[in-house]
C-alpha cells in the first residue's frame, strides 16, 4: 500500500495528497511540491500515511511527488517573493479602476518556480478582463492567471477577528465550505437578526455550521423548553439551556432558578413533551440539593417538616379508625354476650336449686326461727330452733343462772313477750317460743328499733 502525506496550501482550501517518496516528512514541515499549476510551497498537515489503491485509483489526477524538505534558501526565497506580492497589489487596483471593472482586488500570488502570477479577486458577475490581461502582462512580462473567488474565500485569504474575538474560522481551520442555513441559526436559539448572525464576510458564520450538530444532539436528549419538569418542591419550567456545558435552567414554582446538569436528570423521550405539558422528566432530591442555593434548601427543610406533620395526622387518623373499629366491634359482642351469660346464670341457678338445700336465714336478736304470719318456714329449722333453745334453758336451770335476756323486737315488751300476747306464758324458753308464734301480727303497728342504754358495766339493763 501506498504513503502519502496531506499538504496545505495558502490559496487553496482543500488539503491534497502527494508522495512523499523517501522523505519522513513531519507535521508542520514545509514542503516543496510539483502541483498542475507548477512548484509550490506548502505545509504538511501530518506525518505520512497509508492508503489503498482503491482510493489512488478515484484521485481526479495522478499522485504528484514531494521534492524536498524546504530549507533556509527556500525560506529566503519565499520571502522575496511575498514582497513581490505587495508591490504588485497597488498596480493590480489601479488598473481595475483604469478599465471600470466591476471587480474587487483581493491578493496576489508568484508561484514558488515562477511559472506564473495568479491574480485574485471578487466580484458577484461575470467580468470581461480581456484588455485588462493584457496590460498586466506587458507590466510584469509574466503569465498571468485571473482568479474569480467567493466572498467567503475572501475573508479566509484576508484574515480577520471575528465577534467572538477569535481568528476567523475559515482562516484558522480551513477545510472545504459547507452550507449554512437560517434553521441553524433557529435550531441553535440565536436572534434572526442578519448582523448578529452573519460573519465579516456578510454570509452566515460558519461557526453555525460548526455547532449545529452538537445542538441538535443536546435538544434530543434534554427537556423542551417551556415543559414542566417535575421535582420534590413540585412542577418546574424549563426556561433556558446551556449547550456547551449541556445545562437545563429550570425555574420552581415559587419564582426561584436554578441549573441542572442534563446528564442528572431523569429524561425521557421528548415526542411528548411541550410547551406547558408536563413530561416525564424529573430532577431527583439529591441533585436539586447539589445544584441548589441556599433558598430552595431552605425550602427542602420546610417541606420536610410539612411531611413529618402530614405522617403525623395519618397516623393519628389511623389510631382513631382502629379504636373506633375495636369499639364498634365490642359493641356488636355485647348484646350476644350479655344473652349468652345470662342464659349460663339461669341454667347454673337452675341447677343450684335442685342440687343444694336452702340456706338458713340469718335471725335476728330476739326472734324466733318459727316462721311469722305470712312469712315460708320448714318444720325441720322450727324443731331445730325449738330443741336448741329447749337444751340452753336446762343447762341455765342446772347451773343456777338466769336465761339471757332476748333483745326486745319493736312492739315487743322487755320481758319477750309481743304486745297484745297473752300473760299467762311461762318464763321458759319454750313458752316464750310458743306464745311469740301464737301471738297475731299487727300489721298497724309499726317496727320500731328500741335505743341502746349503755351503762359503766359490762351488762345492759333494759327499763
Amino acid at each position: 500500500m501506498p504513503n502519502v502525506v496531506a499538504v496545505k496550501f495558502r490559496y487553496n482550501p482543500k488539503q491534497l495528497w502527494f508522495d512523499p517518496g523517501t522523505l519522513v516528512p513531519q507535521a508542520g514541515d514545509h514542503l516543496i511540491v510539483e502541483t498542475d499549476r507548477g512548484t509550490e510551497i506548502g505545509l504538511a498537515a501530518g506525518e505520512p500515511f497509508e492508503v489503498s489503491d482503491k482510493e489512488i485509483s478515484d484521485l481526479p489526477t495522478p499522485l504528484k511527488p514531494v521534492l524536498r524538505i524546504a530549507d533556509e534558501k527556500d525560506f529566503a526565497h519565499v520571502e522575496q517573493l511575498a514582497l513581490k506580492n505587495e508591490e504588485a497589489m497597488p498596480l493590480f487596483r489601479q488598473l481595475a479602476n483604469k478599465y471600470k471593472l466591476d471587480m474587487k482586488p483581493i491578493a496576489v500570488e508568484h508561484l514558488f518556480g515562477g511559472e506564473k502570477v495568479v491574480f485574485y479577486f471578487a466580484s458577484e458577475e461575470r467580468v470581461d478582463f480581456r484588455e485588462f490581461v493584457r496590460e498586466l502582462a506587458s507590466k510584469f512580462h509574466m503569465r498571468i492567471d485571473m482568479r474569480q473567488i467567493g466572498v467567503r474565500d475572501e475573508a479566509r485569504y484576508v484574515g480577520g477577528i471575528s465577534h467572538c474575538g477569535e481568528e476567523l474560522c475559515c482562516t484558522r481551520l480551513g477545510g472545504e465550505f459547507q452550507p449554512v442555513s437560517i434553521r441553524m441559526a433557529k435550531e441553535q436559539g440565536l436572534p434572526l437578526n442578519p448582523l448578529k448572525i452573519s460573519g465579516l464576510c456578510g454570509r452566515l458564520m460558519c461557526c453555525l455550521r460548526y455547532e449545529f450538530e452538537a445542538y441538535k444532539d443536546f435538544k434530543e436528549r434534554a427537556p423542551k423548553r417551556g415543559a414542566l419538569v417535575e421535582t420534590p418542591l413540585g412542577l418546574a419550567k424549563v426556561v433556558d439551556f446551556n449547550t456547551p456545558l449541556e445545562v437545563v435552567t429550570i425555574r420552581l414554582e415559587d419564582g426561584k432558578s436554578l441549573s441542572v446538569p442534563l446528564d442528572k436528570m431523569d429524561c425521557c423521550s421528548q415526542k411528548s413533551c411541550g410547551e406547558g405539558k408536563t413530561c416525564s422528566c424529573s430532577v431527583s432530591r439529591e441533585v436539586l440539593e447539589e445544584c441548589a442555593g441556599t433558598a430552595i434548601t431552605l425550602a427542602l427543610s420546610s417541606l420536610d417538616r410539612e411531611k413529618e406533620r402530614e405522617e403525623l395526622k395519618d397516623e393519628t387518623q389511623k389510631r382513631t379508625v382502629r379504636r373506633r373499629n375495636v369499639r364498634d366491634s365490642k359493641d356488636t359482642r355485647a348484646p350476644k354476650a350479655a344473652a349468652e351469660t345470662d342464659k349460663g346464670k339461669g341454667e347454673a341457678q337452675k341447677q343450684g336449686e335442685q342440687k343444694s338445700p336452702t340456706p338458713r336465714k340469718r335471725r335476728r336478736p330476739g326472734q324466733s326461727d318459727s316462721p311469722q304470719k305470712g312469712q315460708k318456714g320448714t318444720p325441720a329449722t322450727d324443731r331445730g330452733a325449738e330443741s336448741k333453745k329447749q337444751r340452753v334453758n336446762t343447762n341455765d336451770a342446772a347451773t343456777g343462772k338466769e336465761a339471757p335476756k332476748s333483745r326486745p323486737r319493736p312492739g315487743q315488751h322487755s320481758s319477750g313477750v309481743r304486745a297484745g300476747a297473752s300473760d299467762n306464758v311461762g318464763t321458759t324458753g319454750k313458752g316464750n317460743a310458743d306464745s311469740r308464734r301464737s301471738a297475731p301480727q299487727t300489721e298497724s303497728t309499726p317496727r320500731r328499733r328500741p335505743r341502746r342504754r349503755h351503762s359503766g358495766g359490762s351488762e345492759t339493763k333494759e327499763g
